[in-house]
């Protein structure tokens, strides 16, 4: 798959995860087969106005490449001005792509006319891609969407031609509506349409969690790639076993629950070089969380480390779990 002049050696990318998907985890998912990773969603106001923890936002290691900045807004001329940033930034710390957020259906977003809200005003969002198109260029600019604001005015194949038409170099495809947020299940026959109807390449979310998800998708809906992101909280060895099974026809093991422990420290590391221990480990309870799920006697280690104060006091917890894994005597 190729998006403008970004190349992608499998169909498989990371999505933007909102208060999750930091550059810990996306190098990780990256280590582990993620063609292509996207930021968290990144306020276009803020980073027009410089605001700090927004342009932090923004930053990223050399090993999580190909990456996009994903950006949400709803004024066009603001939306530019922070494509604008982010093309003119260093090479180093410029990324490959940039991201236009009209899919999020989180209220708060909702309300400030910006994410999925745009799919009420399509020359609003129109407006959008073609000022950022303009201003981000030569990056390209795909725009993550959802199959209408609800049912009644769902057209997801016109929706796809008046982005393609805007300048969307390649569109991202949730199979619901605004209204079904995340709920009942995915349509994914609209990602197909959308394909139909569109030069661009269409990338297909929604509801992918293991390999044989993935494969169906893409033979199903003729999509060029696919995009997960809660199926890789506590696994990014998922993308290893899609690639693996969608390349060679392998079927890989998933973790023994040794590695997934040793993974979780590992990815603790990383978090507290980056955010220092203690932000670190309020952020980490999640991702514990998602590593030790079904885990033998996993619910007193996820009580332990939501109260835990450091990096270093949860380490400890986990390796203390580790060992008694490996003994294959769990803690009461």
């Amino acid at each position: 798959m190729q998006i403008g002049a970004v190349r992608f050696d499998s169909p498989f990318l990371l999505a933007p995860l909102a208060g999750l998907g930091d550059s810990p985890f996306r190098r990780l998912a990256r280590e582990q087969g993620a063609a292509g990773v996207v930021t968290e969603m990144v306020s276009a106001d803020g980073l027009a106005r410089g605001q700090a923890a927004t342009v932090a936002l923004c930053r990223f290691e050399p090993e999580e490449r190909p990456i996009g900045v994903q950006l949400f807004g709803s004024d066009p001329a603001v939306m530019a001005d922070a494509a604008r940033r982010l093309r003119g930034l260093p090479a180093e710390r410029r990324p490959d792509w940039i991201d236009v957020n009209a899919g999020c259906p989180v209220r708060k977003v909702v309300n400030r006319r910006a994410g999925a809200a745009l799919l009420t005003d399509l020359p609003r969002l129109a407006a959008i891609v073609r000022a950022v198109a303009a201003a981000a260029d030569p990056l390209p600019v795909t725009v993550k969407t959802r199959l209408g604001w609800d049912a009644p005015s769902s057209d997801v194949a016109g929706l796809a031609r008046l982005l393609e038409e805007a300048g969307a170099a390649a569109l991202v495809v949730h199979a619901r509506t605004r209204a079904e947020r995340f709920g009942g299940r995915p349509r994914w026959e609209g990602i197909g349409e959308a394909r139909r109807a569109v030069r661009v390449p269409v990338i297909g979310n929604g509801d992918v969690r293991t390999p044989e998800d993935a494969a169906r998708m893409l033979e199903t809906t003729g999509c060029d790639g696919v995009m997960l992101g809660r199926a890789a909280l506590g696994d990014p060895w998922v993308f290893a076993r899609m690639r693996a099974w969608w390349e060679r026809g392998e079927r890989l093991a998933p973790p023994e629950p040794v590695e997934r422990i040793a993974m979780c420290v590992r990815h603790l590391r990383l978090a507290a070089e980056e955010k220092g221990p203690d932000r670190a480990a309020r952020e980490m309870r999640r991702h514990v969380a998602w590593y030790v799920r079904g885990l033998p006697h996993s619910a007193r280690l996820r009580e332990r480390v939501n109260v835990a104060r450091t990096t270093g006091d949860v380490e400890t917890l986990l390796l203390e779990y580790l060992r008694e894994l490996a003994a294959g005597a769990p803690g009461p």
